[in-house]
């Protein structure tokens, strides 16, 4: 004898959220967001960095930038780590393999931030009027700075990428790893200590 199998009811198709609902949430959202972030930036202003102006020579021309994510990343052989925004043209020449320098701001050379904080424009020369002397790879260190370091991109190391710059997938800086190749120590006073208030902007 046949069995009839009963027919499934039909299952209930959920309503569509409806267009002030959608509002309500993305609503309540955006504030949770932007209390996250707020809380991010707070917290990453209060890590303390130095100062640096990072100089170099590019076509028989003196250049130099303004930068605050520098630490040192080992001791034999010495080596440091630089954080560069994409658009800054330093990546070619270190890149290119090119030697350049860090020189440390003391505390008295706050005047410099404004020299430096910013791309220089066409004709200006933020060297103007500044002390400084030639190194070893004709980059000008800044005179009156606490110290400077010569450095250039490292050499191809096992289980490291073969150019050794290590970029963030997405991110506005280029992380690169360098070798200090000479050092000279200035002025006694003690180095500037950078706090931001707010940590996702300069």
């Amino acid at each position: 004898m046949t069995q009839i199998q009963p027919t499934p009811e039909p299952r209930a198709t959920p309503p569509m959220p409806r267009s002030n609902d959608v509002q309500q949430v993305a609503a309540g959202v955006a504030p949770q967001r932007a209390e996250q972030e707020a809380g991010i930036a707070a917290v990453l202003g209060r890590i303390p960095s130095g100062l640096f102006v990072i100089t170099w020579r590019d076509d028989a021309r003196d250049r130099g930038m303004l930068a605050s994510w520098v630490m040192q990343a080992g001791f034999d052989p010495p080596l440091i780590t630089i954080a560069v925004a994409t658009s800054r043209d330093l990546l070619s020449t270190i890149a290119e393999g090119k030697s350049f320098v860090v020189n440390v701001l003391g505390e008295s050379q706050r005047s410099l931030l404004a020299r430096f904080g910013r791309p220089t424009a066409v004709g200006e020369d933020p060297f103007a009027g500044l002390a400084i002397t030639r190194t070893d790879c004709g980059a000008a260190a800044i005179t009156a700075a606490t110290g400077w370091l010569e450095c250039r991109r490292c050499q191809a190391a096992s289980g490291l990428p073969g150019d050794s710059v290590v970029a963030a997938a997405g991110g506005d800086h280029t992380v690169v790893l360098v070798e200090v190749l000479a050092g000279h120590r200035g002025s006694e006073e003690p180095p500037l200590v950078h706090l931001r208030r707010n940590g996702l902007r300069y």
